[in-house]
């Protein structure tokens, strides 16, 4: 795939191999999507640290960790904000995963999360929530654009399972 080209604009988005990519992580970590190969991947985006719903959706993610893992399933959360930002909200909210930092938005471009939204009636360019599972070849497998957290991790939690 080339670097101009992003995984949502690819004919048939679902079933396509997702080029190997980096990214800063928390825990001092860099992300490498091929050291995981032989796992499924949740990456989930979401607009912004220690907000409503972006903690509700890490709590939910959180709680169910467990059973992700006994899924054969990593999970990473996305989102622009910086590393010290994603090192507190992870530690209050005692998450068991890592946290990815994209704030020059090359992951989310590479996943077309950008949107225009309206903030308290003004646009402004933030992310669409949006979760992602590539199984352990490197294969996009399913897509959720536009999530709602409510009922959100279990869906996930149930597909990755059906994976196994």
């Amino acid at each position: 795939m080339d670097q101009k080209s992003t995984v949502a604009e690819r004919p048939s988005a679902l079933n396509i191999t997702v080029p190997d990519f980096s990214a800063t992580m928390t825990g001092e970590q860099n992300f490498e999507l091929s050291a995981y190969r032989g796992k499924n991947i949740v990456l989930y985006f979401y607009p912004k640290d220690n907000t409503p719903g972006c903690t509700t959706e890490g709590i939910q993610f959180r709680d169910l960790h467990q059973q992700f893992q006994q899924a054969n399933t990593e999970i990473f959360g996305v989102s622009r904000d910086s590393i010290r930002s994603h090192e507190g909200f992870k530690s209050k909210l005692a998450m068991p995963f890592q946290l990815i930092s994209d704030p020059d938005e090359r992951l989310c471009n590479m996943f077309n999360v950008m949107k225009m939204k309206n903030m308290y009636g003004k646009q402004a360019r933030g992310i669409e929530r949006s979760t992602f599972v590539i199984d352990g070849a490197g294969t996009l497998v399913k897509e959720w654009r536009g999530v709602k957290v409510p009922g959100h991790v279990d869906e996930v939690l149930e597909f990755v399972k059906a994976l196994a």
